[in-house]
């Protein structure tokens, strides 16, 4: 985290999910004690019970939680909490629905994994809401998806990672480097 932290990242997330990269909730609250307020905090679910996003709600504290959008509809959350719903990159996917949302993460077919998502199509949608792009974004190649969708943010898991679960601190800094170097107005 502190790699991330001092490349510039704007927030960090933690997966609660069923996962290699799965964390527990006093691992996550002591993680992030001493973050800078202006970093977000987000969780990281899939399909939570009421009960998993109360036990992390209220031990975690996040600032938003990343979930499936059919999970908003069921769980209680907090106002204060960031609704970032996950849309998945399928033909089924209703563009009328996202444009409906202030934001939501939009990835490939399959999280986790570093499976692409369509870039063509993540470019519409941001035209429609805020949307943070996922999906076999690495340092290789997120300028590139940055320049071709204008996403309002970017997001990395498997693309930062020597193996499954398993972040590389280089390969995590030059991710953030390669995504700032899009902010500015010269940037190639």
């Amino acid at each position: 985290m502190a790699v991330a932290l001092e490349a510039g990242a704007d927030a960090i997330g933690f997966v609660f999910a069923n996962s290699p990269r799965r964390v527990s909730v006093d691992l996550a609250r002591r993680i992030t004690r001493d973050l800078p307020a202006h970093v977000v905090k987000v969780a990281v679910m899939y399909h939570p019970t009421q009960t998993e996003w109360d036990e992390v709600a209220a031990g975690f504290r996040p600032d938003w939680l990343q979930t499936e959008a059919a999970d908003f509809i069921r769980l209680t959350v907090d106002q204060s909490v960031v609704h970032m719903p996950v849309f998945r990159d399928a033909e089924s996917l209703d563009a009328d629905t996202v444009a409906a949302l202030p934001q939501i993460l939009f990835e490939a077919s399959v999280s986790g994994v570093g499976q692409r998502a369509n870039w063509n199509r993540a470019a519409e949608l941001a035209l429609t809401t805020r949307l943070m792009l996922a999906g076999g974004l690495n340092p290789g190649n997120v300028a590139a998806a940055i320049r071709q969708v204008s996403p309002w943010g970017v997001d990395v898991s498997s693309g930062v990672e020597v193996r499954r679960g398993v972040k590389d601190q280089d390969k995590i800094a030059a991710f953030i480097a390669a995504a700032r170097i899009t902010e500015c107005p010269d940037a190639g």
